[in-house]
This record gives structure tokens, sequence and C-alpha cells, in this order.
């Protein structure tokens, strides 16, 4: 006859026999109190302007923010201003440049502290700062941004990078998986296939679990995601924006941010005009929080990028940003005043959609 297995040691189960306690059993099984505790929710946080956009603080530590939507709307400057005051934390900023459109003059523009080593001829030799820095040259497939994050996140438990971290991805859906490298094809079932492997199944889980009491430092991961637009299902519905490399990161993010219309960027150029020049200064972009399952708020907005960071499109904080940049414009444009004019369109436009496939 075989042997019944005990889920408890024998003195363990004759003492939950004897009288049984809830509290006794739990804490018998390793199921106590001190195993459920998350820490106190704490943010980087980002500037004034994206505060009173999106009713938040900034970025959630603990968590993973995904920011999403087309081209040249805002999501980098996101990611530097996470940077920036991440820096100020104290914080440790982990840049994983895969999209490989990086500038450290604008980085610095934005104020990270970076040093930048240049040659007589302008060009960037080296670079030193608070931070770490991979791009598509280290890490260029999916799984090996997956295994730097794990490496990194290994060396913070053994004591040997004893800070909390924030993982700043650009772009997911710009490296494919290591199968489509070896095969020399790009197919985005096996791209999204590693996704789900490397990211749902591990990483993500890694940056959630550092949230509980018993981790000694909180990790976070702010990820850049590619986006294509899929056609119109009928005649009277709209296209549908999608996340290249699949859905893996929509689903296991707190926070969602999308920039940007759905069939275009929707952005309007600022410029300040005189005498027929003009130099474009900022866009204006509309800003929607699609997912948040911090507050449960989801807003909707518009805010100017500039090189320097988000401001809002208050005129008291429009002119106090002209002021301060007016000698810089006014070498451009000539001396005296100038206007300030919007170009382009915040409109969706669905009869000239740009549609791809993933």
């Amino acid at each position: 006859m075989a042997r019944k297995k005990l889920s408890l040691g024998g003195d363990i189960s004759k003492s939950v026999k004897g009288t049984f306690s809830l509290d006794k059993f739990k804490a018998a099984k390793g199921l106590g109190n001190t195993n459920n505790t998350f820490k106190d929710q704490t943010w980087i946080p980002l500037s004034p302007a994206w505060q009173k956009m999106v009713s938040l603080p900034g970025i959630p530590q603990g968590h993973i923010t995904l920011l999403r939507g087309h081209s040249d709307t805002g999501k980098t400057t996101a990611l530097l201003e996470v940077a920036v005051n991440a820096q100020k934390m104290g914080i440790l900023p982990v840049f994983i440049i895969t999209e490989m459109k990086w500038s450290w003059e604008h980085a610095q523009m934005m104020g990270l502290d970076v040093s930048i080593e240049k040659d007589e001829d302008g060009t960037v030799q080296g670079v030193d700062g608070p931070f770490i820095f991979a791009d598509r040259g280290q890490l260029p497939t999916v799984e090996a941004v997956a295994g730097f994050m794990a490496d990194l996140m290994s060396e913070q438990k053994k004591g040997n990078l004893p800070m909390d971290m924030v993982f700043l991805w650009d772009s997911i859906g710009s490296v494919p998986c290591q199968m489509s490298v070896e095969k020399a094809k790009n197919n985005n079932e096996w791209n999204a296939g590693a996704m789900s492997t490397q990211f749902g199944n591990f990483i993500n889980q890694e940056i959630l679990l550092s949230r509980k009491q018993s981790y000694p430092y909180v990790n976070t991961l702010v990820a850049i995601n590619k986006i294509w637009v899929e056609k119109p299902i009928g005649p009277m519905q709209p296209p549908t924006m999608k996340n290249k490399g699949g859905n893996t990161m929509f689903f296991d993010s707190t926070l969602i941010v999308t920039f940007g219309n759905i069939s275009n960027s929707g952005t309007l150029k600022v410029n300040a005009v005189k005498d027929g020049k003009k130099v474009e200064w900022a866009k204006k972009v509309k800003v929607a929080v699609e997912k948040n399952h911090i507050s449960g708020v989801t807003t909707t907005g518009k805010i100017i990028i500039t090189p320097h960071g988000f401001l809002s499109d208050a005129k008291k904080d429009i002119d106090a940003y002209k002021k301060q940049h007016q000698d810089e414009w006014g070498e451009i444009l000539g001396s005296g005043p100038f206007e300030v004019v919007l170009e382009g369109s915040e409109a969706e436009d669905y009869n000239n959609v740009e549609t791809f496939n993933e």
C-alpha cells in the first residue's frame, strides 16, 4: 500500500489539529502576513505640465509603464524626464536603446547628469555618468534585452548593485527574437512569442515582485512601444492602433499612455515667426491615459513638447518659455518681437491612413 504523503510535518500537524487556528496554519505554511505586504507606492515625478495633464505625480515605481504612439509625439521626452528625476532621487537609470535614434546632447539638454567627451570636430567619443547604457549593438534580440535586465536584477539581489533601478527601453518592437535572426526572417509571431516567454513569464513578474516588503529594492520598467495601424474592419469603422511585439506588455502594464492620434501623429508645430522666417520650437500633442491600475482615473489632454521637456499650454507658461529662449531664436529671426503660430492639424485622418502589417 502506497504511503500517504502529508502536506505538513507531523509536529506541525498535531499543533494545528489541537485547537484550530487559521493564523497558526498560515504561519506553519509560510503564509503569514509578512508575505502579503507591499511597500508604500512611490513615484518618479515628471514635470508639472505632465502632472496637471494626466492627474498623476509621474511614473509609479515597482510597475510597468507603457508609452506608445506615432513617431515624434513626445514619448522619448517622457522617458528622459523619468531618467532625469530618477537620478535626482538616487535611482539608477538603465537605458536600453534599441531604436538607435539617441542623442546625448538632447539628453543633457533635458537635464540628464552626463559627461560628454568630444573630439576637435565635435564628435562624441565617450560618455559617463550615474546611469547604465546599452544599445542594439549589445542587445540585438528580445532574448538579449531580457537577459541583460535579468543579470542586473540578479546582481542587485546579490548586493553587488545596491540601488533601486528604472529600466528605460526605447523601444519594444525595434529588435527581433533570436529565431528571427537565425532564420533570417523577421517573423512577427516568433517575435511576439519571445516577448511573451521572456517578459510576460519572467522579467515583468520580477519587476512587479520588487514591490513586496521582503525585496530590498524597487525596480521599475518604462518602455516605449512601437505601433502599427490596422485597417478598418468595416466601411464605418475607424482604424485600430496595434502594438508591435504583440500584446504582452500591454496586458502587463499598470499605466499606459498613448501620444497623438490613432491614424496619425496629430501634432501641431509651434513656430516662432518673423518676417517670413520661422523657428519650430515645440510641438503640441494630444496625450491619453488609456490604462491606470493605480488610481483608476483615465484622462485625455494636450501638452507641449519642447527640447527641454514638457510645457503646459497655459499662456503664462508659454510666455515664460518664450522669454527664456527668445535670444537664441533671435539669432535666426533677428531682434524684436515675433509671433507664435501653430502649423498642422490635430484631426484624425481616416481617409489617408498609413496602414501596414505588423
